[in-house]
């Protein structure tokens, strides 16, 4: 399942955070036996978690480092203690934004394939 931020959400943050102090999103990771693309893709065949870690976060990177956001800590999950039943998450990716308008525009203008 993905989960997307919209804009209803940032605007409920954005009433009550500053917007020049950082934000640090929590990210969720599972993935896929096979990676999925939306179209035919070019690229080879692949599991999810290695097109994340070979695709997405190199990507990724290159694109968020010199706009300040930087991701700050990345791990498998050992185990869950708090989670919904049948919920399962393979790994964490903890990220820092400059401010809340930087993750706005960087959620919601750049849409990278995950």
């Amino acid at each position: 399942m993905f989960v997307d931020i919209d804009h209803a959400s940032l605007d409920m943050a954005a009433s009550s955070l500053p917007g020049d102090q950082p934000i640090f999103m929590l990210n969720l990771l599972r993935y896929r036996d096979e990676a999925l693309y939306p179209d035919k893709s070019e690229l080879p065949a692949c599991s999810g978690r290695d097109a994340y870690y070979t695709r997405y976060v190199p990507t990724f990177r290159k694109v968020a480092i010199p706009q300040g956001v930087t991701p700050t800590w990345l791990g498998s999950v050992g185990a869950l203690l708090v989670a919904a039943q049948g919920e399962a998450w393979h790994d964490a990716a903890i990220v820092r934004y400059p401010g809340l308008r930087d993750l706005s525009s960087h959620r919601l203008e750049l849409r990278l394939p995950a």
